[in-house]
C-alpha cells in the first residue's frame, strides 16, 4: 500500500475543483478534476493527487520565457486554492528554484529541467559544461543556434561567477537550460527527425569521401570570377526541418549561387503575387533544350523559371514599381531569412564579369521584349542587370543548406521559427526543381535520385528531401551538361544508402536505411510544443536517479498513470 505525505495547502488544494486548458485543444476543451477526500488507501485520493501533480508540473515546465518576464500560472482555481500554494511559497521566501524543490520533494513530477539535468549527469552531482555541450553537439543542434541564445549566454555568464569556472549543479544548469528546456529536451529524447544524428553523419562523411576521390570534370570558364576557384573544392552542408546541422569539407567557401538562386526567386515570386499569375508569363514544362536557348513554347512564353529566359522574366515580376536597388534588397532581405540569417554576400566583381560576357542572355531578353513576355512597362536592360545581381549572390555551403532545409520545411526556416514562404511557394517550387532543376539531366535526375534539387554552374547542387532536411554540395569541376561532378555522385549515393528517393516504398525497399527510424521502429510524430506531460514521464523513465514506485489506477477513465519520487541512492 503507497503512502503520500501532504502538505496543509496540498491538501486543500485537492479538495478544490481546478480547471485548466487542456494542451494542443481548442479554447472550449477543458480538463476538469473532481474534488475528492484523502485517504491512505484510497485510489481516487491518489488519482486526484496525480492530477494536482500534473497541473503543478505543467506550471514549471511551461517557463519557455524569460525569468525577468512575467509569469502567468496556466492552473487556476476558481476556489483560489492554487493561488494560496504560490501564496503560501511565497511567504516561506521560496525563489523559483526553492518552489520546484518543494513540488519535487511533496511527491510532484520532477521539472524538465530536473530530468535533463538527471539525463546528462548520469548519476554526478555535477556536470563539467563541455559534457553538456558534446551531448548537445551530438544531437545535431549547434550552440549558435539563435534558438538557443538565451541558453548560451546565461550558461557563458553563470561559468564566469561558478566556483571552478567549469562545472555546473542542478541549480545552475536548470538556470541555464530553462529558457530553452522544451527545445533541449527534444533533442535529447531523440524527437528530432533524424534520431540518431551521429549514426547518420557517419554515412554522410563515407559518402562525402567516396565522392572526393573523383577527378573529372572541368571548371566554368565562360565567366573569368568562376574560372578562378579551385578544383579541389569540396564541401557538403545539411541542415534538418528540426534544425540538426552537419558539415564537412570546404563548407566555409564563399561562393556564387548562380542559376542555384532561380527556384529561389520563383518562390519569391509566387510568395508575393499567386501561381496563376506568375505563370500567366512563364509554363511549367521542360524545355528539352539548352537552358540558354532563345525558344519560347507555342504559347510564347518560357518554358519554365529554371532555364535562362523563364528567369529572367520572372526576375521582371518581383516589385515591378520599385527601383533596381530597392528589388535587390528586397529578394537579399528574403534569402536572409530563409538562410537563417547566416552568411548571404555579393560578389560585384564576379556580377561584372556576367554582365560583360551576357551577349546571350542581351539576346534573350530582346527576344523576350519582342514576343511580349515581359509586364507592361518593365525596362528590359534594368531587368537584366538585377538578373545579373542575383546570380552573383554569395553564400557558403552552411547557409545554402540552410536555405535549402526552409523549402524541405514548406516555408518555415528551420533555425530562427520564421515563416519566409508561403506553401504555396514552397510546393511550387519543390515540383518544378524535381522536374526541370537539372538542365539537361533533370530527367535522369528524377529517375536515380527522385528528389527535387538546382544545380547551378558555380558547381552547387541546391538539394531537398521534403520534410527532411535541405542539403547544399559544391565542388567546381561540372560535367558536360554542367553539373557538378562530385555533386552528383553524392546525391546518387545518398539515395542508394538512404531511403530519400520520392517512391522508395518503405515496406519493400528494406535494403536500404531510414534514418528517419529509431530501432528499426518507425518514427514517432514530433510532440507538440504543449505536450509537457508526455515530456516529463518519458524523461523520467529515462533519469538514473529517479525510480518508479507504483502504478495507479484511476476507476474515473480507467487510465493507468505511474508516479516518480526521488531516491536518495543511485543504481
Amino acid at each position: 500500500m503507497l503512502h503520500f505525505r501532504f502538505s496543509p495547502v496540498l491538501k486543500e488544494l485537492s479538495k478544490a475543483t481546478l480547471k485548466r486548458p487542456f494542451p494542443g485543444c481548442g479554447q472550449n476543451t477543458w480538463l476538469t478534476t473532481r474534488s475528492c477526500c484523502f485517504g491512505a488507501a484510497s485510489v481516487d485520493a491518489r488519482a486526484a493527487q496525480l492530477k494536482v501533480f500534473h497541473a503543478a508540473a505543467h506550471r514549471s515546465a511551461l517557463r519557455t520565457v524569460p525569468l525577468s518576464a512575467p509569469f502567468r500560472p496556466y492552473c487556476t482555481n476558481t476556489e483560489g486554492a492554487a493561488v494560496e500554494l504560490d501564496e503560501q511559497l511565497k511567504k516561506d521566501g521560496a525563489d523559483s528554484e526553492t518552489t520546484s524543490d518543494k513540488r519535487r520533494n511533496a511527491g510532484i513530477l520532477p521539472s524538465l529541467e530536473d530530468l535533463l539535468f538527471y539525463t546528462v549527469a548520469e548519476g554526478q552531482e555535477k556536470i563539467p559544461a563541455h559534457k553538456f555541450l558534446s551531448a548537445l553537439k551530438a544531437t545535431g543542434l549547434r550552440t549558435g543556434d539563435p534558438r538557443l541564445k538565451e541558453c548560451m549566454e546565461t550558461l557563458k555568464e553563470t561559468l564566469k561567477k561558478s566556483s571552478d569556472g567549469i562545472t555546473l549543479d542542478r541549480h545552475l544548469f536548470k538556470k541555464c537550460v530553462q529558457s530553452n528546456i522544451v527545445l533541449l529536451t527534444q533533442a535529447f529524447r531523440k524527437k528530432f527527425v533524424i534520431p540518431d544524428f551521429q549514426s547518420f553523419t557517419s554515412h554522410i562523411d563515407e559518402l562525402y569521401e567516396s565522392a572526393k576521390d573523383l577527378t573529372g570534370g572541368q571548371v566554368a570558364d565562360y565567366i573569368p570570377q568562376l574560372a578562378k576557384f579551385s578544383p579541389n573544392l569540396w564541401a557538403v552542408s545539411l541542415c534538418t526541418v528540426d534544425g540538426q546541422r552537419h558539415t564537412v569539407g570546404d563548407t566555409k567557401v564563399p561562393f556564387c549561387l548562380q542559376s542555384c538562386v532561380k527556384p529561389l526567386k520563383y518562390a519569391v515570386a509566387v510568395h508575393d503575387h499567386s501561381t496563376e499569375y506568375v505563370h500567366s508569363f512563364i509554363g511549367k514544362e521542360p524545355s528539352g533544350l539548352r537552358f540558354n536557348k532563345l525558344f519560347l513554347n507555342e504559347e510564347d512564353k518560357p518554358h519554365n523559371p529554371m532555364v535562362n529566359a523563364g528567369a529572367i522574366v520572372c526576375t521582371s515580376l518581383i516589385k515591378q514599381s520599385a527601383s533596381t536597388a530597392e528589388k535587390f534588397d528586397y529578394i537579399m532581405n528574403f534569402l536572409k531569412k530563409m538562410a537563417g540569417n547566416e552568411y548571404v554576400g555579393f560578389s560585384n566583381a564576379t556580377f561584372q564579369s556576367e554582365r560583360e560576357s551576357g551577349d546571350r542572355n542581351f539576346a534573350i531578353g530582346y527576344y523576350l521584349k519582342e514576343k511580349k513576355c515581359f509586364p507592361e512597362g518593365t525596362d528590359m536592360t534594368s531587368v537584366l542587370d538585377l538578373y545579373f545581381q542575383l546570380c552573383s549572390i554569395e553564400v557558403t555551403c552552411e547557409s545554402a543548406s540552410v536555405m535549402a532545409a526552409t523549402l524541405a520545411n514548406g516555408g518555415i526556416c528551420p533555425i530562427t521559427g520564421e515563416r519566409v514562404l508561403s506553401p504555396e511557394a514552397v510546393r511550387n517550387t519543390l515540383s518544378l526543381m524535381h522536374s526541370c532543376g537539372m538542365y539537361d539531366f533533370s530527367g535522369q535526375f528524377a529517375f536515380h535520385v527522385g528528389l527535387p534539387a538546382k544545380s547551378g554552374v558555380s558547381g552547387g547542387i541546391l538539394l531537398v528531401v521534403p520534410n527532411v532536411m535541405g542539403i547544399m554540395c559544391w565542388s567546381p569541376p561540372l560535367d558536360k551538361l554542367g553539373n557538378s561532378v562530385r555533386g552528383i555522385q553524392f546525391c546518387t549515393d545518398l539515395v542508394e544508402l538512404f531511403n530519400f528517393h520520392n517512391y522508395d516504398n518503405l515496406r519493400h525497399f528494406t535494403k536500404k536505411h531510414d534514418p528517419r527510424r529509431e530501432g528499426g521502429d518507425q518514427r514517432q510524430q514530433s510532440f507538440g510544443p504543449m505536450d509537457y506531460e508526455s515530456l516529463q514521464q518519458e524523461l523520467a523513465l529515462k533519469a538514473p536517479l529517479w525510480k518508479k514506485v507504483s502504478p495507479t489506477e484511476s476507476h474515473q477513465d480507467s487510465s493507468t498513470t505511474v508516479v516518480y519520487r526521488m531516491d536518495n541512492v543511485t543504481e
